[in-house]
């Protein structure tokens, strides 16, 4: 009878250890949700400019004792008009959301709301993408649930749907609320 070496078993143990570790991994619920360092503190500054003839909002608008939402968007971005219609029916129950249009063309941006609606109380564009960097978006589209007082309950990234309004969304506001 051959004799095996320990050596022999090594590469197969090791993949199996590596195996596991990634089916670990992809089986956590929240393996798809980036990390946010700005929960629970302060929201940064707003910085930007108007968009059109759409009222713009401040740091005052976010401590201004409401909850509220802030969304950062960008016409040229497919998941934003796939959340749009989610975003006008949170609107719709009297949720305030500011809209922050993320480095886009102002015309392309003005279009894009025409085209599929306003769900903003007000809406203000960051062209160079300065605000989005304080906020730390590491991409649009990206939703904040702000306190009354103007701290960060939670960050969403990724476009709003249904299940992140029923799962995420609203117990965060409620958090908010408190």
């Amino acid at each position: 009878m051959a004799r095996v070496s320990p050596l022999m078993l090594a590469p197969p143990l090791i993949f199996a250890g590596i195996a596991a570790m990634f089916l670990w991994g992809m089986g956590r619920e929240d393996a798809d949700e980036l990390p946010s360092t700005m929960e629970g503190k302060e929201a940064p500054a707003v910085v930007v400019t108007p968009l059109g003839d759409f009222a713009g909002f401040g740091d005052a608008d976010l401590r201004d004792g409401k909850v509220k939402l802030v969304n950062f968007w960008a016409s040229w971005c497919q998941p934003c008009r796939v959340e749009h219609p989610k975003l006008e029916a949170l609107a719709a129950e009297g949720i305030t959301i500011y809209g922050v249009n993320y480095k886009d063309d102002p015309a392309k941006a003005l279009r894009f709301i025409a085209e599929l609606g306003n769900p903003y109380a007000a809406i203000g564009a960051d062209e160079a993408g300065r605000m989005a960097i304080n906020w730390g978006v590491y991409g649009v589209p990206e939703t904040y649930v702000i306190d009354g007082e103007g701290r960060i309950v939670m960050r969403h990234a990724g476009p709003i749907t249904q299940r992140v309004i029923d799962g995420t969304l609203r117990p965060a506001l409620g958090k908010a609320a408190q």
